[in-house]
């Protein structure tokens, strides 16, 4: 296949794995990855809710594997994927957010956002990337940053923290990695309407204030973001490592 034509977008017998994958962005990354040709693997703390996504993926067609797993238990998160068929592609995508004031954020916010943004991200990533190398195998790893990691947010302080951070992981990664043949890249999304947005977009002037931010007439959606994901996990991205792809409808143009 050739990278820049359609065929350069499929992802044939290959095998992908996603993180936070029962539901929002990482259901819709994980289902279009599927749709695409690939097989999957659902990262999730919910049985329940990564089997129904299982089932979305085997109706396209492709295997599903479902580990239910904090990501935060470094240790049992590493020890399943290494009990999975080898991967080429890892979507590190499981992430939250606490909105709060500067002046008021506690440490049970802070290390609460920060363990699972961060700190659970980079082992998670990690993790991935030492069984891509023992395999011997070329890889893309894609980090879900957020906008938020290159502009300030306002009641986003810690939030913004943890994205600013995975920006610079995935610079790092993709220094270290780039001899190896594992690409490392993020996508960086605005606020898109998931369950996790839900409650803020429903208030009228937290709508508003996003609205106004994006210059393009809509809200991001996910499809939007996965999307993104697809593009840096497909062949016809071969030639990117260490970028950041906001997918953000030119909030940060501005």
């Amino acid at each position: 296949m050739v990278a820049g034509t359609i065929d350069g977008f499929r992802l044939d017998g290959q095998m992908a794995v996603v993180t936070g994958a029962s539901r929002g962005l990482g259901e819709g990354c994980a289902v279009a990855l599927a749709g695409a040709g690939a097989d999957v693997a659902l990262v999730g703390r919910s049985r329940d809710d990564l089997q129904a996504v299982a089932k979305t993926i085997e109706d396209l067609g492709r295997a599903a594997h479902v580990l239910a797993v904090d990501v935060t238990e470094t240790d049992k998160l590493a020890t399943a994927l290494a009990d999975l068929p080898p991967f080429q592609i890892f979507v590190n995508n499981a992430g939250t957010n606490k909105p709060q004031p500067f002046l008021e954020v506690d440490t049970e916010t802070f290390d609460h956002v920060m363990d699972l943004n961060l700190r659970a991200a980079f082992f998670a990533a990690q993790a991935a990337a030492r069984l891509m190398v023992r395999n011997g195998q070329a890889g893309s790893i894609i980090n879900m940053s957020s906008q938020a990691g290159h502009r300030a947010l306002r009641d986003r302080s810690v939030y913004s923290t943890s994205k600013f951070a995975i920006e610079g992981l995935t610079k790092a990664m993709a220094y270290e990695l780039a001899a190896q043949n594992i690409r490392v890249n993020a996508v960086a999304p605005t606020f898109v309407e998931t369950p996790m947005t839900q409650a803020g977009l429903a208030q009228k002037d937290f709508r508003d204030y996003v609205e106004g931010k994006i210059r393009l007439p809509r809200l991001g959606q996910i499809d939007d973001v996965a999307a993104a994901v697809l593009f840096l996990a497909s062949p016809a991205s071969s030639m990117i490592t260490g970028t950041s792809l906001l997918v953000d409808g030119g909030w940060t143009i501005h």
